[in-house]
């Protein structure tokens, strides 16, 4: 049998729950390189997250299929490695043909596939000045096998770009790439730091108008800034309108005073200085004793089956905001877990969803969602419900206010909470039940040791 026929193809794997396609972002090998079995071979970017992708295959790298920049779509060739000789087994790795025969068989993006080991050391990526996409010299687009970037070093003043629609990009706005500050490993040049320099307040870039529309100067003589609806902002755009067309949402608020929560959190936090409880823990908390007596809300509509699921477990979502857009990455079972065990999850899963390091999987599959909106300075909001899910609660900012207690004017810590529901799973009495306990328990946080 011929290297050629016992090649091995690894086909873009399942990306999650509604995510067909994925941008290669950068290579982490090149043609002729050996890798070994889970090493990450290259960085995509989905809709909802940028990930390392392992490769379950020991062996050559023959063939990288698609460059940087391009559109891969899940159970497409992205690489093909051919078996070594017994002379190119790379030394220090015994168990090469081991892995070799056994592959790995666990692809899923974020989790490896289950035979890692601490001695494996990965990958430096190779940089380079990424080609003009008009360029077609031996070096351009057609020259460079499968787009990869090569070790010739870059031009000292050249910016470290790899993505053609980061150069895209940056033409189609008059970015000076010499001038952005690339993230990427390396300081590489991603399509964030492109975005991000767009939106940088001494930036005031002006757009290549479409000569078709023209442009319409503002009072400073700027142009029209076109924002390319792609990406994660494409994502969250279509899942907010299918939300709005097919969920008939009601917004119910109720003003809490929340000095209790606040002299509860204190008390926690000098008792445990080094676990430290969050407001949102404790939000987190309510909610979920909420629904253990309101389940009606953690539920989805199924409209092609014609009913209404209950789900087993809470999926708590939390919203959070990031360079990327709006995230609502997964706590799931969220209600197994103690109140500092949410603490811990919920800083640890809000920054690695602003780190845009959590896998596709923690993105999708939440039940009920928690948004912590009072974080900009708002008291109030009717925000739209997280697609499928049934309701979401809102929490404005916490400020002082004249509140009467027992008779008696007072400054209190005041904030509203809203909450906004399917009115298909529940009708106003069992909504306005659940948010009356969710207040209740924010100004009266005893109620959760009665409660459980």
């Amino acid at each position: 049998m011929t290297t050629v026929e016992r090649t091995q193809v690894f086909l873009l794997p399942d990306l999650g729950e509604g995510l067909s396609e994925a941008e290669i972002v950068e290579w982490r090998v090149a043609v002729g390189d050996v890798v070994t079995v889970d090493q990450s071979v290259v960085e995509v970017e989905t809709a909802k997250a940028v990930v390392d992708v392992p490769c379950p295959y020991a062996g050559r790298v023959v063939t990288l299929h698609g460059a940087a920049g391009e559109v891969r779509p899940v159970g497409q060739p992205l690489i093909t490695i051919a078996p070594l000789d017994g002379g190119d087994e790379p030394a220090g790795h015994a168990t090469y043909r081991e892995e070799e025969r056994a592959g790995s068989g666990n692809v899923l993006i974020g989790y490896g596939t289950g035979h890692g080991t601490a001695t494996r050391r990965r990958r430096r990526p190779r940089l380079a000045v990424a080609p003009d996409p008009s360029d077609t010299g031996p070096n351009g687009p057609t020259g460079a096998a499968a787009g990869v970037a090569s070790g010739d070093p870059a031009p000292p003043t050249a910016a470290l770009v790899i993505s053609p629609i980061v150069r895209r990009l940056a033409r189609e706005h008059g970015v000076d790439l010499d001038t952005v500050r690339g993230t990427g490993p390396g300081g590489v040049i991603r399509r964030a730091d492109v975005e991000a320099a767009l939106t940088a307040p001494a930036a005031r870039l002006a757009a290549v108008p479409d000569p078709q529309v023209g442009s319409s100067p503002l009072g400073d003589g700027d142009g029209d800034v076109i924002v390319p609806l792609t990406g994660v902002r494409k994502v969250i755009a279509d899942k907010l309108s299918r939300s709005r067309r097919e969920i008939p949402e009601v917004t119910i608020w109720v003003d809490v005073d929340a000095t209790g929560l606040l002299e509860t959190r204190a008390a926690i936090n000098a008792a445990t200085p080094d676990a430290p409880v969050s407001i949102l823990a404790l939000l987190a908390r309510i909610c979920l004793s909420g629904l253990r007596r309101f389940p009606q809300l953690n539920a989805r509509v199924d409209t092609e089956a014609q009913r209404i699921v209950q789900s087993a477990g809470v999926h708590l979502g939390i919203a959070a905001q990031t360079d990327r857009g709006l995230l609502v990455p997964v706590l799931r079972d969220a209600q197994r877990l103690t109140t500092a065990e949410l603490a811990a999850e919920l800083a640890a899963t809000t920054a690695a969803a602003r780190a845009g390091s959590l896998p596709p999987a923690r993105l999708t599959g939440g039940t009920f969602t928690l948004n912590n909106y009072g974080v900009f300075g708002v008291d109030g909001s009717t925000p739209i419900i997280n697609h499928p899910e049934a309701a979401l609660l809102g929490v404005g900012r916490i400020v002082d206010k004249p509140w009467v207690v027992d008779g008696q004017l007072a400054v209190r810590k005041v904030t509203q909470l809203s909450l906004t529901f399917d009115h298909r799973v529940c009708d106003g009495g069992v909504a306005g039940g659940f948010l009356r306990h969710v207040a209740d328990c924010v100004e009266r946080p005893a109620l959760l040791i009665a409660a459980v």
